[in-house]
């Protein structure tokens, strides 16, 4: 794992996880965009300059208190873009997270959501010694609630039709993780 100055580069057996840029647009567009994949999500661009509006506001500074902070995920094998990785860090004392994985349809099932995860939540805790991370998923999820089940979250909570998605009320089912309960530790 290497570090800038201000943001963090996680690498892993098969990945390599870096901040998001201007030049990824064509690519985040490809699996971003696709309505069936990305059902689950609250963002779903219409446009590549949707995309160029959502990279624009990534923050210039990592952990930073009240932004989040989108990570690109790169198979190294391919050099290809697969996914990205938002980090939400919530709170003014900046000690809780929310993470999220958006991956590309051709490379669900195969690891990769666990190992980028795993990499970033292994990062907040022994790095940026953060002290919860907590993950909302839509509870007809059901591979992202085993996602982070395997990644040691427990479910706190289940609010009922919560979050509007798409014009439609939803469920959400919050996950959370202490870092003394994190098992890479």
């Amino acid at each position: 794992m290497q570090k800038n100055r201000h943001v963090p580069i996680l690498e892993t057996q098969r990945l390599r996880l870096r901040p998001i840029r201007p030049t990824d647009k064509h690519a985040l567009f490809k699996y971003r965009s696709d309505e069936q994949t990305n059902r689950f999500q609250g963002w779903l661009p219409k446009s590549v300059a949707d995309v160029v509006d959502f990279i624009a506001k990534n923050p210039a500074h990592f952990n930073k208190a009240e932004t989040w902070f989108q990570l690109i995920i790169i198979e190294k094998a391919s050099g290809e873009i697969i996914g990205d990785a938002g980090i939400h860090f919530m709170d003014v004392e900046n000690k809780q997270c929310e993470i999220g994985c958006t991956l590309n349809k051709h490379y669900h099932a195969k690891g990769f959501a666990t190992e980028a995860l795993s990499a970033v939540v292994d990062y907040l805790f022994k790095t940026l010694h953060k002290h919860r991370i907590v993950a909302s998923i839509d509870p007809e999820n059901t591979s992202s609630l085993k996602l982070v089940e395997r990644l040691g979250f427990r479910k706190e909570a289940h609010f009922k039709k919560s979050v509007r998605l798409r014009g439609k009320w939803v469920d959400d089912i919050v996950y959370a993780l202490l870092r003394d309960e994190w098992a890479g530790k």
